[in-house]
């Protein structure tokens, strides 16, 4: 994914910080969990145990 690809309040907004905070939609775009403990992560990734939590699906 080209940078120019991604929308700044559908991909990622700035946090009261100023820091770059990608959102759930970005996260699902992208395909893959990094591992960095996102606060929108999509796949549940907890950074602390360094595992995966079971996500409820909607339907």
């Amino acid at each position: 994914m080209a940078n120019s690809d991604i929308k700044e309040n559908e991909d990622f907004y700035y946090n009261e910080q100023g820091y770059k905070v990608f959102t759930e939609q970005f996260h699902l775009k992208r395909g893959y969990c990094c591992k960095n403990g996102c606060k929108h992560c999509p796949y549940g990734y907890d950074k602390k145990t360094d595992t995966f939590k079971q996500k409820n699906l909607k339907k």
